[in-house]
């Protein structure tokens, strides 16, 4: 475990129909690296996975949204999935809570469809991404620089395209968390 990321506290926030390997393989990793992770959802009763084409398994929620204060989290991660990040985006709660982390300078990863929550909390214009191809359009009218690469690393912005990208996105995001808050982070 490295020493920049002993004590770290990282939120995933995420609701029903999240891909279930962009949430599982991320918290897989950051708990291996010792780092608090809390599952953190408007429904505190527990979240389904989507997998691959159909629904997967259930997972805990640590702390349901209404009782989670952004400012108990080192950083953030942003599953994908279809249904996830379309519920997520019309939450206001859920916009005000990502754009903390962006206010705060904290480092924020999102993959697949994820990037919706932030074209949604308005902290894409100007800043180099990719996500899933069909949201590359989203992501330009919004003012973001979109390009096809596995992962993306803008001042703590961490974003990938899809689950075969989870390696070199976990990878980068254990770095951004490692170098803390990032000055030109911004909402």
């Amino acid at each position: 475990m490295s020493q920049q990321l002993t004590g770290k506290r990282v939120a995933i926030l995420a609701t029903h129909g999240f891909e279930e390997s962009e949430l599982s393989v991320p918290k897989a990793k950051l708990d291996s690296q010792g780092i608090t992770v809390h599952v953190i959802a408007p429904d505190s009763q527990g979240i389904r996975a989507w997998a691959g084409n159909d629904w997967g398994d259930t997972y805990d929620v640590d702390k349901p949204l209404d009782e989670a204060d952004s400012t108990d989290y080192h950083a953030l991660v942003l599953p994908g999935g279809l249904f996830n990040p379309d519920t997520l985006r019309q939450n206001d709660k859920a916009l005000d809570f990502v754009r903390h982390f962006f206010e705060a300078g904290k480092p924020v990863g999102a993959i697949c469809h994820a990037p919706w929550i932030l074209i949604n909390a308005e902290v894409v214009k100007g800043r180099k991404m990719t996500s899933f191809p069909s949201v590359a359009q989203d992501l330009r009218n919004a003012g973001a620089d979109w390009v096809d690469e596995e992962v993306v690393v803008d001042s703590g912005l961490v974003t990938s395209r899809k689950p075969d990208d989870l390696d070199a996105f976990c990878s980068k995001l254990l770095e951004e968390i490692g170098e803390g808050r990032h000055s030109k982070q911004h909402a």
